[in-house]
C-alpha cells in the first residue's frame, strides 16, 4: 500500500518536512526505495536521512542553515577598510586615483593579513556599496574647441541635408 505524489522540485523549507515523512514511512514499514519512489526522491537521499535520525534523533531532522566558510574579515574591519579606501590610492601608494579590485586587495593583505580572490574583492566593494566605475574614454590630443564647433555647426549642417 503507497500512493507516489511524485513531486520531483522542492523548496529548501520543504526538506524538513520530507525528512520527517522518510522517518513516519519507515516507521510504518516501508522500504526506502518506495519511500524515494512515492516522495519523488533518490534511494540515496533517502538513506542519508535516515542515517542522519539514527545518528542524531529527530535533531538530525531539523533543517539548517547551510554554512559557509566564516567571513574573514570581521563587521568592524569591513568599516576601516572603508575609511582606508576614503583615503585614496594614492596615500596607500599607488600612482594615480583608481581603485581596482587588485589594488584593493593588497590593502586588505597590508592592513589585515588576508587575501581574497578578486571576485571577493568585487562583492566586498559592493558590500561597502561602492560600484564599478569605468572611465569615459577620450582620445588625448582631442580639441575641446573644435569638437564643440563641429557639434554646433557640422551636425546641423548634415541634418538639413538629411530632411
Amino acid at each position: 500500500m503507497y500512493f507516489a505524489l511524485m513531486i520531483t522540485k522542492y523548496k529548501p523549507s520543504d526538506y524538513e518536512v520530507l525528512r520527517r515523512r522518510c522517518f513516519e514511512l519507515k516507521q510504518v514499514g516501508w522500504k526506502q526505495k518506495d519511500i524515494a519512489f512515492a516522495l519523488g526522491l533518490t534511494a540515496g537521499w533517502v538513506s542519508q536521512t535516515l542515517k542522519k535520525h539514527r545518528e542524531k534523533g529527530l535533531d538530525g531532522l531539523l533543517a539548517r542553515k547551510p554554512t559557509g566558510s566564516p567571513p574573514k574579515l570581521s563587521p568592524e574591519q569591513l568599516s576601516q577598510l572603508a575609511t582606508e579606501l576614503n583615503l585614496g590610492a594614492v596615500n596607500h601608494g599607488f600612482p594615480n586615483h583608481i581603485w581596482t579590485r587588485a589594488r584593493v586587495n593588497e590593502v586588505i593583505v597590508k592592513k589585515f593579513g588576508v587575501s581574497y580572490d578578486l571576485t571577493q574583492v568585487g562583492r566586498l566593494l559592493k558590500k561597502l556599496g561602492w560600484s564599478l566605475q569605468k572611465p569615459v574614454k577620450k582620445a588625448r590630443q582631442q580639441n575641446e574647441a573644435k569638437v564643440k564647433q563641429w557639434r554646433e555647426e557640422t551636425i546641423l549642417e548634415l541634418k538639413k541635408s538629411h530632411k
